[in-house]
């Protein structure tokens, strides 16, 4: 049976494929070619990756990124479907599944929330509760250095804490969606926010959500 992580990766693929290298993307100041380098470093240079978190090791990160970014679009669309070479962790399926189908999710929506045209994607039961339990894991590490106390709420009633502190704002919406806000695509986010006005705009405004 497909997993949630390899689907994902899949459709990640077909996204930037059709959106073309030149493609805007919600990352900051990267294109789909710089996104498809980031993804396919993160599985295949584990000597670099360390970057993504460690910001000693960035400047080593982004030397392979754009060396990866110059490489032929297609062979980095490629090396994505194909997904990590066996000595990879990633290539375990319990790590990909636990470490790939949020990541892939979220990028996913990076490219087609870019899109001028794009529409809300709804996803399988399955799928939703698959992101909030990753989301509820993580929480407060991706809402650590949120400037206002942050609680996150599915319409029906379930909350996480995100961050302690005050004044607090309460965001409401659906897994994939709190999931987007809380990685820090709060404008790209559909969801509703309740609290302390400056609060609110301090939140939404933050680029400290996320990892």
């Amino acid at each position: 049976m497909s997993t949630h992580a390899k689907r994902e990766r899949l459709l990640l693929a077909d996204l930037l494929e059709a959106a073309g290298p030149e493609a805007p993307t919600l990352c900051e100041g990267w294109t789909a070619r710089d996104l498809a380098a980031h993804v396919v470093v993160r599985e295949r240079r584990l000597d670099a990756a360390g970057g993504i978190l460690v910001k000693q090791l960035s400047a080593r990160l982004d030397r392979v990124q754009a060396e990866f970014a110059g490489k032929p679009y297609e062979e980095l669309i490629q090396l994505i479907r194909t997904g990590p070479p066996r000595f990879s962790p990633f290539s375990l399926k319990q790590v990909d599944e636990a470490s790939n189908a949020v990541e892939f999710y979220v990028h996913s929506e990076d490219v087609r929330r870019a899109q001028p045209d794009w529409s809300p994607r709804e996803l399988d039961p399955v799928f939703a509760e698959a992101l909030w339990s990753r989301l509820s894991r993580m929480a407060r590490m991706v809402g650590r250095k949120a400037p206002v106390g942050l609680v996150l709420r599915r319409p029906d009633g379930q909350t996480e804490v995100a961050h302690k502190g005050t004044p607090v704002v309460t965001v409401t919406g659906e897994p994939s969606e709190l999931l987007m806000f809380a990685f820090g695509r709060q404008a790209a986010a559909d969801v509703q926010l309740e609290g302390d006005k400056a609060a609110v705009e301090r939140l939404t405004e933050t680029k400290a959500l996320g990892l």
